[in-house]
């Protein structure tokens, strides 16, 4: 899988979005305790709003970029973000108003929002091959995990050094760091747009997510999506609880159930580019989501049960089997979107991608708090399970067995010196030709 750093461009793009997650991770330990000076014993509320913050945040700016991708250089958008990032990651040790908390989270979460699918959709240039391209799936997804462990440990070691407000300072240096490292980089050229988007900035805007339900295998994608939501948001909010409530155990064993489930993604990021040359992704991603209503399965036992030693290791379990599911789904999802979508519609399509997918866990995550505090935890496992299972189904229904590989189709409205009309017939009602099958603005219906 390193074999994949040797492209230069590549490595400075892994190593920018490494360094970035690191200084996030920082900023979210540093995050939480400058909320508890703010706010007490509400930090937990202040947390808990940031956090949808965030989420609307993604689920509104991305479609937002998704308009703006063929109008900027992409090198531009990304160091952009980065630069925006670190300025606000600069002033929030001065913030000593829950009001001004918000609003620098809305402005540091915008600007993610229009670096990540932007980074996302550089990536299939930079690694044509599409070996390659999964590898560097792979790294990803593992780059997320590790993340996950190693920024709590990082900003632990640190703190007993130097106070809270200077992790930010981590944080600037994190995102500072990773815009050098996007300059540095040389990128291919991006294809030329299709055509230019008619119509209002509105239109525009959901340009990427007319491409993205267009067709049935991204349609199915949106349903996958659902399912991990359904399952990480489980994870996210409901461990402690789990851990410290229903099984009466120490602080310390939270970490290792998060742990778990980060120890199952990573597991199963290790071996997908083995399986996938062995496997179709929709083989992949249907079995990974339809393992997820099992696990949630197993997972109700543990909740109704009241006492046994057998609980935790089952505990720890069910988290790595989650875990490993989501990263069976997600992980090969861009090789996905990289065939599927047009080179020219790439950015627009995975600002679509990482607006309705955050628009899932914008559903699952306060569901999962309020059934499991107002209802109970087997309340919340039996809905969120639900949801789980008929998105699965849902996802084996909307994608067909046999990947479409095109057919001879007519276009009507284009001008007779388009160049995706090379080598088309003319026919009374404008041009006629075939080719595999390709969503964009020119193949909507095909």
């Amino acid at each position: 899988m390193i074999f994949v750093l040797r492209n230069r461009a590549y490595r400075r793009l892994f190593t920018a979005q490494v360094v970035a997650l690191v200084g996030t991770g920082l900023a979210t330990v540093a995050l939480g305790l400058l909320a508890y000076d703010i706010a007490g014993s509400d930090a937990g509320a202040v947390l808990g709003t940031a956090l949808a913050i965030k989420m609307v945040a993604y689920v509104a700016i991305a479609p937002a970029i998704g308009a703006l991708a063929d109008r900027l250089p992409r090198r531009t958008l990304m160091v952009g973000a980065d630069v925006t990032r670190a300025a606000v990651a600069l002033l929030l040790p001065f913030v000593d108003q829950v009001w001004q908390v918000y609003v620098l989270i809305f402005l540091l979460q915008a600007a993610s929002a229009a670096f990540t699918p932007t980074f996302q959709a550089v990536i299939p240039d930079v690694l044509p091959a599409e070996r390659d391209y999964t590898q560097a799936l792979s790294l990803s997804r593992l780059a997320y995990d590790l993340e996950s462990l190693f920024s709590p440990a990082l900003a632990a070691a640190l703190l007993s050094l130097i106070t809270y407000n200077w992790l930010f300072l981590g944080t600037v240096f994190g995102f500072v760091a990773s815009a050098a490292l996007v300059i540095g980089a040389v990128l291919p050229k991006p294809a030329a747009p299709a055509t230019a988007r008619p119509g209002s900035v509105y239109a525009r805007a959901t340009a990427g997510t007319r491409l993205f339900l267009a067709a049935p295998q991204l349609r199915a994608l949106l349903a996958l999506d659902l399912a991990v939501a359904a399952a990480s948001a489980v994870v996210t909010v409901n461990t402690v609880v789990y851990v410290r409530d229903h099984l009466g155990r120490g602080v310390a064993d939270v970490s290792w159930a998060l742990g778990a489930y980060g120890a199952g993604s990573m597991a199963v990021a290790l071996l997908l580019p083995h399986a996938l040359d062995r496997a179709s992704d929709r083989a992949v991603m249907l079995r990974g989501a339809l393992l997820l209503p099992l696990v949630f399965g197993g997972l109700g036992v543990i909740t109704t049960a009241d006492s046994g030693n057998w609980r935790w290791p089952a505990l720890l379990t069910a988290w790595a089997l989650f875990g490993g599911a989501g990263s069976m789904v997600l992980t090969p999802a861009g090789r996905l979107l990289r065939r599927e979508v047009a080179p020219q519609e790439r950015t627009a399509a995975f600002a679509a991608q990482f607006s309705l997918s955050h628009s899932c866990w914008l559903l699952t995550y306060p569901l999962a708090g309020w059934l499991g505090a107002t209802a109970g935890l087997q309340s919340a496992v039996l809905a969120l399970g639900a949801i789980a299972l008929g998105a699965g189904l849902l996802a084996v229904r909307l994608w067909p067995s046999r990947e479409q590989a095109g057919a001879e189709h007519d276009h009507t409205d284009l001008p007779d010196d388009h160049p995706h009309l090379a080598g088309a017939t003319r026919v009374a009602s404008g041009w006629r030709h075939h080719h595999a099958h390709l969503t964009d603005t020119l193949h909507t219906h095909q």
